[in-house]
């Protein structure tokens, strides 16, 4: 068993409650006692980071009143897990401790920001730190008081990153030497090093976070900089899904599932995995597996680097179907278009200008109209400032008009065998025609891995359900 690395992370709600606790807690034991080297990365208790953000965003507009709530919503969060968990009462009352600090970091920087009245990008940063720093010190707490030898390490030690706040790049050079240097020597004295997932710092300090899913990101940094034989990923369901459950009751967890695959899902609104988590775990050859906390004897889903010859696997092309909801198709028309260069080009500036990210795109041969998904709750503007962009061409009647659709949503069907069975776009047509499902704009992607249709909203479970069907049928 020589030297076997293990990086497990617990997404909110595997640490989110007294049971989920004793849950990780356990699942951390058992990892301890078949791998030889074990670091846990956490997320913050599900909910806090909204808590923290929410506060900060009302204190930056001058709103403290909230203040005292949250306080003692924290307090009681953190506290009563301590009180329930942490036996060793000099442990517990540190911990807690170490805890009000922080909690008294946050009250303090609500009050400055609505002095200043603004959040900084680098302020916001700081604030949505503090939810992982508290769990992380009572994780460690429980599990070394469980018997287990745990210690809590903040990210922002190791982790280097740009000071790109909010959306940090971690420079891997750097992140590489300073947690081979940290956490080895913890792990060569049996410690299990528990660190903060979403979080990092500059090469001054200053603390910064990776963005959205950034818990993911971490676990795979770590992984793949230590580096480690095996990352899993801890959350609330039994892995990787076929669909919604919550739409299709029978939906499966799938065994397996390609890097190219799960990109494709992660993109396309299934929440499992953000999908910069893929890269850093890709390229260093390390095996990936999504488990369930609260079901820990089910075996998950494993990520594979590559797909069997025909891409079929247990002879199913279709592996899953995923939907986006609430977004709209902006559509751009005119028969001035025909032949002219750079409409695409001034279009897409135009909706980047706005900060606006664009699902799906289409664009009729013709060339008399191009199409594609954004948020709805940013159609109006997108509409707009193109508007603005294309003014003259509107006066001279080039562009006809530049219209959005009412809510879609974009339904994506994923299975790399798709790119090598015949037919595959034919039977996903008929199956939604056979249920009456009208697709209003297709896209499918170069790797061949996916095909996306956008449908009406009031069309979205009909749709999902249909397709789901190509799973759980043939295939």
């Amino acid at each position: 068993m020589s030297n076997k690395t293990l990086v497990m992370k617990f997404g909110g709600t595997s640490v989110g409650s007294v049971d989920a606790l004793k849950s990780a807690t356990q699942i951390i034991r058992d990892a301890k006692r078949d791998w030889e080297r074990v670091v846990v990365v956490t997320s913050a208790m599900s909910g806090v980071t909204n808590l923290l953000l929410d506060s900060a965003m009302l204190a930056a507009q001058g709103k403290v009143d909230s203040l005292p709530a949250t306080e003692s919503t924290l307090k009681e969060k953190h506290f009563a897990a301590a009180e329930a968990l942490i036996q060793n009462v000099e442990l517990r009352e540190r911990t807690k401790q170490e805890i009000s600090d922080l909690i008294f970091i946050l009250v303090d920087l609500c009050n400055a920001m609505s002095v200043l009245g603004e959040a900084s990008p680098r302020a916001m940063d700081t604030v949505a730190s503090l939810g992982e720093r508290m769990s992380v010190r009572l994780l460690a707490a429980i599990v070394d008081d469980a018997g287990v030898k745990a210690r809590a390490v903040t990210s922002t030690e190791f982790v280097v990153t740009n000071n790109h706040f909010q959306n940090a790049h971690p420079d891997f050079k750097a992140t590489a030497e300073k947690t081979r240097a940290l956490l080895n020597p913890l792990m060569d004295e049996g410690i299990v090093p528990i660190t903060t997932g979403f979080i990092g710092a500059t090469p001054e300090g200053t603390i910064t976070t990776l963005g959205r899913g950034g818990s993911d990101y971490s676990a795979a940094i770590i992984g793949a900089v230590l580096p480690a034989d095996d990352v899993w990923i801890w959350t609330d369901v039994d892995g990787v899904m076929t669909t919604d459950p919550r739409i299709v009751p029978n939906a499966i967890t799938l065994p397996e599932i390609n890097y190219s695959e799960i990109a494709e899902l992660a993109y396309y609104g299934a929440k499992v995995l953000h999908p910069k988590t893929i890269r850093p775990v890709l390229d260093a050859g390390i095996g990936l597996r999504i488990c369930n906390t609260f079901n820990p004897s089910h075996p998950g889903t494993r990520l594979i680097a590559a797909v069997k010859s025909n891409g079929k696997v247990d002879g199913k092309v279709v592996k899953a179907v995923t939907a986006i909801r609430k977004q709209k198709l902006v559509t751009i028309e005119g028969r001035g278009m025909l032949g002219v260069p750079g409409v695409a080009a001034r279009a897409f500036a135009a909706v980047a200008s706005t900060g606006t990210s664009v699902p799906l795109i289409t664009q009729a041969s013709s060339e008399q109209s191009i199409c594609f998904a954004v948020p709805s709750e940013v159609a109006d503007s997108v509409v707009a400032t193109l508007e603005k962009a294309f003014a003259s061409e509107i006066a001279d009647d080039d562009i006809d008009r530049v219209w959005a659709t009412e809510d879609v949503s974009i339904v994506t069907v994923v299975g790399a065998g798709m790119r090598h069975a015949i037919g595959v776009a034919g039977r996903v047509f008929s199956q939604l025609g056979n249920n009456g499902v009208n697709v209003l704009a297709i896209a499918q992607g170069s790797s061949e891995v996916s095909i996306s249709l956008v449908v009406d909203a009031a069309d979205t479970e009909n749709g999902v359900k249909a397709l789901h069907e190509l799973i759980v049928g043939a295939g």
